[in-house]
């Protein structure tokens, strides 16, 4: 049911965060990121704990990752690991800076159980182009993961697994330009929110055809890292500029909950970034 009538219906998550101790802007890996701006360790991390904070207060769980020093971009867990049905796929990041990251992510599953372990050959930043939706995982390109790495994907997971074409240098991720608000159920389609300018012509396409009820965002949504939110099916977490779009999702039943990212957006992520979904089944 759509509308300001639908009855929204939240559930518990499990969220992997890093806290951004050695957070910094040493090079330029993304169009956000400028070097010669001051930015500030203690911000991130006071704002990083509201972040995670507020997941609490939810009522999720969330889980932490050590940083390491000389990582200062390892705060955006996301880009670290895909886990659906307990199944976790790895990363292997196309920059240099970054690529580290992916090792400590994936001792810390084996340390906490985690046996159904895929480090990929392709290159892939995990959640920062995949995105589950309860039926298939969208999976994006044009900037960072690897075309092949969606096939490597479908194979790791066993979920069947749609391609989509980014195409602005600014959304580089598909996190930046598209997130899940409700998962698919056994009598209900899942439903998204995304950015169209993002994507290429065929992409469009195909999302209007898989999601004909999706919420479409603007530039100016998309400008504040407002396609980087984090859904619970009901509760949705948005930077705290993203107020338009929380008005389009407030008519639609769910309920925006706003948290300030803009030390974290400097570095190019927004709540989504700092959130890696473990989806055990």
């Amino acid at each position: 049911m759509q509308g300001s009538l639908a009855t929204r219906v939240p559930t518990t998550r499990r969220y992997l965060m890093c806290p951004p101790r050695f957070f910094a802007v040493d090079y330029v890996i993304n169009p956000w990121m400028d070097p010669t701006q001051p930015v500030s360790a203690d911000v991130a991390v006071a704002q990083w704990t509201e972040l995670r904070d507020t997941y609490r207060r939810l009522g999720h769980t969330v889980e932490e990752i050590e940083p390491q020093p000389g990582l200062p971009d390892m705060v955006f867990a996301a880009n670290s690991g895909t886990v659906v049905d307990g199944r976790v796929l790895g990363s292997r990041f196309r920059a240099p800076q970054r690529a580290a990251e992916a090792e400590h992510f994936r001792r810390w599953f084996v340390e906490h159980g985690y046996r159904d372990i895929t480090m990929p050959e392709k290159i892939n930043e995990a959640e920062g182009d995949f995105a589950w939706t309860g039926a298939l995982l969208l999976a994006g390109t044009g900037f960072r993961t690897d075309p092949a790495a969606h096939a490597e994907a479908q194979e790791a997971l066993g979920v069947p697994v749609v391609s989509l074409q980014l195409v602005d240098p600014r959304y580089y991720h598909l996190d930046t330009a598209l997130f899940v608000l409700a998962e698919a159920t056994d009598s209900t389609r899942a439903q998204i929110v995304y950015y169209p300018e993002a994507f290429s012509a065929g992409s469009r396409r195909v999302l209007e055809r898989v999601f004909p009820d999706a919420v479409l965002a603007t530039k100016e949504d998309a400008e504040c890292f407002g396609l980087n939110g984090v859904s619970d099916g009901r509760n949705v977490v948005l930077p705290v500029e993203a107020t338009r779009l929380g008005e389009l999702l407030s008519a639609r039943g769910y309920e925006p909950v706003y948290v300030d990212i803009s030390e974290l957006r400097k570095a190019g992520g927004g709540p989504k970034c700092c959130t890696l979904e473990i989806r055990k089944g």
